[in-house]
């Protein structure tokens, strides 16, 4: 591990091995709630199927005791953006559920986010989701050695405004990963490209487009943690971990990799 400009933590391909092993632990942690998730099961239920998966493989849930947070997964229902604390509220018919979930292997972390429909929703909702989450994958494909971090948020911001008439979270952004759960540097989901800290093998990113319906600002709650949009319209929330190689980004909490998802946007796979 060593360090580079602006003190980013890039990684050794060893480093990254592990960071891969504790990215699987998300991705099938988060594929088993996909599966579970349902009307009439509490948020609480869903943090002890999480828990339970995350320390069964042998990892550590990185959000559990993070800063006081209570949990092993944020669970953010409807108009709730990020950081929703899992409990007591029950799940109904057509939530919107989003998912963060974070793990710790040997001392690297992997952190990703999902958002599930519970049965049928409104179009405009279904679509929220499918633009939350092509623009985090336009994000990482916007990632390659020797760019710069904005042309990630540039990436993100385009894809949404090209969509129609969306609300980007401003105060919630993608960050370094690595060593420690939330590293430098930011990776905002607005911006020009070309700017912010040069982009090289080795650096770990999280990449998480949070987006809603109505406007961009957000509240946040009596908890302290649950982040609400303003104007009580629905939010989605998507993220992945990613790495660059000398091939370009190999997404670490994705079960492939993400190299469906790269390929079909036509930019270079760099897993190995």
């Amino acid at each position: 591990m060593g360090l580079f400009g602006r003190g980013l933590e890039i990684k050794t391909p060893d480093q990254v091995d592990v960071m891969r092993r504790a990215g699987l632990v998300v991705g099938e942690t988060l594929a088993l709630l996909r599966e579970h998730a349902r009307p009439s099961m509490t948020t609480g239920e869903l943090d002890a199927i999480a828990e339970d998966a995350i320390r069964s493989r042998g990892a550590t849930p990185s959000f559990q005791g993070y800063q006081g947070f209570p949990a092993s997964i944020c669970v953010s229902v409807n108009e709730e953006v990020v950081h929703g604390i899992p409990g007591s509220r029950v799940l109904a018919e057509g939530d919107l559920v989003s998912i963060d979930c974070g793990a710790i292997v040997d001392g690297w972390h992997g952190d990703a986010a999902t958002s599930v429909a519970l049965g049928a929703v409104p179009e405009d909702v279904a679509r929220l989701m499918t633009v939350t989450e092509e623009a985090m994958w336009r994000g990482i494909a916007a990632a390659t050695p020797q760019g710069r971090v904005s042309d990630i948020s540039h990436a993100v911001e385009s894809h949404v405004r090209a969509q129609g008439t969306y609300g980007i979270v401003p105060d919630y952004t993608g960050h370094g990963i690595g060593s420690a759960m939330h590293l430098p540097p930011d990776v905002p989901n607005l911006g020009r490209p070309g700017r912010g800290p040069r982009l090289v093998e080795g650096l770990a990113l999280a990449v998480e487009p949070m987006v809603t319906l109505g406007s961009d600002a957000t509240d946040v709650l009596d908890d302290d943690w649950t982040v609400v949009t303003a104007d009580g319209s629905w939010a989605a929330h998507y993220e992945h971990t990613f790495v660059l190689t000398e091939r370009g980004a190999w997404v670490l909490t994705a079960l492939d990799g993400g190299e469906a998802a790269l390929s079909a946007l036509g930019v270079a796979f760099g897993g190995r």
